[in-house]
């Protein structure tokens, strides 16, 4: 398999925007997973295997650094002990988080296949702690925006403590206007 050129299926001005949103250059992207209110990406589906080779097991990667500081502010508050311990003492979340670890697995699976990547390294392997432990909230927000909510509860819970966090603006689109403004002179 060639390295996929992100270009070629996305465009340029949505490569712009996440490279400002990550202060780097994005790699293994697959397609746009979910598109804020604002209209920028703020999550990107990945490839299993980077460019380099590296093993991925990220599929759904948050890049919108207003969400992605706002998910960090909640785990250092010590939501995911809460939510582990939920999930250790309540057998319909545990299930439900079970299948949210099965469907992030799938979504998976189906883009190795569709790109002829094998990645025996994280097979089985989901991300964010599932299906037993929380060990990342951005994963399970990016698997709820990307995967639609109800496919994960512990990943609704996150977004619905978030808030409006595009209300007051666009995460990064002073930046990607001046970028503009400078091309144009």
């Amino acid at each position: 398999m060639t390295e996929q050129d992100p270009a070629a299926t996305i465009d340029q001005r949505d490569i712009d925007a996440i490279a400002a949103q990550l202060g780097r250059l994005p790699r293994g992207i697959r397609e746009i997973g979910h598109r804020c209110p604002c209209s920028l990406p703020d999550v990107v589906t990945t490839e299993p295997r980077l460019p380099d080779g590296t093993p991925f097991p990220t599929t759904f990667y948050m890049t919108c650094p207003k969400a992605t500081g706002r998910i960090s502010t909640l785990e250092s508050n010590g939501v995911m002990k809460e939510m582990e311990a939920r999930l250790a003492s309540d057998p319909e979340l545990a299930a439900a988080y079970q299948r949210a670890h099965e469907s992030y697995l799938a979504a998976r699976t189906a883009i190795a296949e569709e790109a002829e990547l094998d990645v025996p390294e994280i097979a089985g392997i989901s991300a964010g702690g599932m299906p037993t432990r929380v060990k990342c909230l951005h994963v399970l927000a990016g698997q709820s925006l990307a995967q639609g909510r109800g496919v994960n509860p512990l990943g609704d819970e996150v977004l619905a403590a978030l808030g409006e966090w595009w209300a007051d603006g666009s995460c990064v689109a002073d930046q990607l206007a001046d970028a503009e403004h400078e091309v144009d002179q």
